[in-house]
């Protein structure tokens, strides 16, 4: 009787071992996920701001019969890292313009690199789109814009980006960003004229 009371008694202690280890693990996991969270919370990263400081239409052509577009514009995008402590990694963004909804010139990659606290990018890519189909309703609304004396693009950037904080550095986010192009039409110079800079909706 004795034998079996030592064996269980020794079996229990083994338990309560494994479980202390369990629960020192999972103390220190939630120690090192609220200090994490605490440092966020302090630093306040704020998403980088994007403004269109320029852009032109070297050339759009479309054909109503054909329906398909052909377009050539560069643009000139600024980029700022409003963070006091946190540096931002940009390890891939695609640059490329929509119109209604429809991306109408292939996606053109904009150099990867690391923006500091405060610091700025500069980007001026050129913008390819050569016989893209377009729907008829596009087509149409095109040449009531062109006929208005009007147009609306949108310059969208995709990508992925890290933040960085001292020697630490975060997994990969998403980003999304769109800046409105507002161009005129004159008809006498048959040309485009970029309004004015824009600033865009940025999304992480």
């Amino acid at each position: 009787m004795s034998e079996k009371s030592c064996g269980h008694h020794g079996h229990h202690k083994h338990r309560k071992l494994y479980r202390r280890i369990v629960f020192t693990i999972i103390f220190f996991i939630i120690l090192i996920l609220l200090a994490i969270l605490i440092v966020w919370l302090v630093l306040r990263p704020s998403r980088p701001g994007f403004a269109l400081q320029d852009s032109s239409i070297i050339q759009l052509n479309f054909s109503s019969n054909t329906n398909f577009l052909t377009t050539t514009l560069q643009v000139t995008l600024y980029s700022h890292n409003p963070n006091d402590r946190i540096g931002i990694y940009y390890d891939r963004l695609d640059t490329f313009i929509t119109y209604k909804g429809q991306q109408i010139t292939l996606a053109t990659a904009l150099p990867n690199g690391y923006q500091g606290h405060h610091d700025v990018s500069i980007w001026s890519p050129y913008l390819y789109g050569t016989d893209v189909p377009l729907a008829p309703f596009l087509t149409v609304a095109l040449e009531q814009d062109e006929n208005a004396g009007f147009l609306l693009l949108y310059v969208q950037v995709d990508g992925k980006l890290r933040w960085r904080v001292g020697s630490w550095m975060s997994g990969q986010y998403h980003i999304t960003v769109r800046c409105p192009a507002f161009f005129t039409f004159d008809g006498l110079k048959y040309s485009f004229r970029f309004r004015q800079p824009t600033s865009c909706t940025v999304d992480v």
